[in-house]
């Protein structure tokens, strides 16, 4: 019997794809990237790819904050032969003022939270920057649901490093036997949640069923997860 739930916050509950792609729909348009770019689609694709890759290899510690927060703006630069670092620092700097004031939320994410909140203490578990991921959850009107936010700058550990997640369990005076993580990552959230001795439901809206057995649970839409508990 679960009694305890860490969740993921990116792509879990705060829609990141949503709300990254309009943040940068808007900076295509005010820093003139239309000069450079076909189109916002091109340069949103080829931000997306680079980002995912990055942030891959930040949560195995290969590359660093300040080299993420940089290369992802850079890079969809150098890709149309615009070598500008400085252009790339200031996208990324009024991003990360925007991004965290957008609001939109995985379907289903407010309602699992109403009915998870009354039974479950919950926990935010997440590999995101502290002077971001704060700012999401009052934004979005999400802080009040959680009894804990553990992020990885804070622990000192990365998902899928299961120090953050034994963090998350002194904080809570919890054993992994009574605590579930909830995350679409299958890396850093199953993966993860499984070197801590954890069990996961894996949410995962464009299943394709090729590693559901490889997590206690698996997903596609957050509402299904009402019925495991």
């Amino acid at each position: 019997m679960y009694k305890y739930v860490f969740i993921d916050l990116d792509d879990t509950i705060w829609d990141f794809h949503a709300n990254a792609k309009s943040s940068l729909k808007e900076l295509y348009a005010e820093k003139r990237l239309d000069k450079y770019f076909d189109s916002f689609e091109q340069y949103f694709t080829i931000y997306a790819k680079r980002n995912h890759e990055l942030w891959d290899l930040y949560g195995k510690g290969e590359v660093t904050k300040g080299y993420l927060s940089l290369e992802r703006f850079h890079y969809p630069l150098m890709q149309v032969g615009v070598n500008d670092s400085k252009l790339a620092l200031q996208i990324g700097k009024e991003y990360l003022d925007m991004l965290p004031t957008r609001t939109e939320l995985t379907p289903y994410a407010r309602e699992l939270l109403e009915y998870l909140y009354p039974k479950y203490p919950l926990t935010i578990v997440s590999n995101g920057f502290i002077e971001v991921q704060y700012k999401k959850l009052r934004s979005a009107d999400l802080e009040g649901y959680f009894s804990h936010v553990v992020l990885s700058e804070e622990a000192n550990a990365l998902k899928p490093d299961k120090r953050i997640f034994e963090h998350a369990l002194k904080l809570n005076k919890a054993t992994a036997t009574e605590t579930i993580m909830i995350g679409d990552n299958y890396e850093a959230d199953i993966i993860g949640a499984q070197n801590a001795g954890i069990d996961q439901v894996w949410f995962r809206p464009q299943s394709d069923n090729a590693k559901s057995s490889a997590s206690t649970f698996m997903v596609k839409q957050l509402n299904e997860i009402t019925e495991i508990f």
